[in-house]
């Protein structure tokens, strides 16, 4: 857990934080919704503010997403991700049937999204083994810089076996929501 993230010595005196205790932090106040951090691999990280180009395309997104889908799925945007006893991200997308079992945070999502300016390495490194080890069967990297869609497919323990980088001329359209095609060309720039 830790392991994947620091090297062995910088290890010595560190307990990871489990989802539970996280979510404990949040219920009585210790963590708010002005702290902007999220839990991965038992670590409290702070996120990435977003700039005028991530928050963009994540409104554009957003609207692209809600409308293109019928009423049998659900937008969640930059909620909480309940990946494991040890991770919770939040993901700048999650998408999901609409009907859940409870009001808890979801464990699974037909795709997950971030986009990535200045948390291109932690998408790539950290949240794609989190993901991928959560059996999310789809997950895109918005690539800000490049304007592109890295998109990973087939999970396998914590890798993914399927990865495509979609540019201008190419199309994205996730296996299992039906509806949803966004042509690269038509990102905001």
């Amino acid at each position: 857990m830790l392991s994947t993230m620091f090297e062995p010595e910088l290890l010595e005196g560190m307990r990871p934080i489990s989802r539970a205790e996280y979510d404990r932090m949040v219920e009585v106040g210790i963590l708010d919704e002005d702290d902007k951090v999220e839990l991965l691999r038992g670590v409290i990280v702070k996120m990435s503010p977003q700039g005028e180009h991530h928050s963009a395309l994540s409104e554009w997104l957003n609207n692209h997403l809600v409308r293109s889908l019928d009423p049998s799925f659900s937008v969640r945007p930059a909620l909480p991700f309940a990946a494991s006893d040890w991770s919770e991200p939040e993901p700048d997308f999650a998408i999901l049937p609409a009907k859940r079992p409870s009001l808890a945070h979801p464990q699974t999502a037909l795709l997950l999204i971030e986009v990535s300016d200045s948390s291109l390495r932690k998408d790539r490194r950290i949240k794609l083994g989190i993901y991928a080890e959560a059996g999310v069967p789809e997950y895109w990297i918005v690539n800000v810089k490049e304007m592109t869609i890295e998109v990973y497919r087939d999970p396998s323990g914590d890798q993914y076996a399927s990865k495509q980088i979609l540019r201008d001329g190419d199309v994205a359209r996730p296996r299992m929501v039906p509806g949803v095609e966004i042509a690269i060309a038509d990102l905001p720039r």
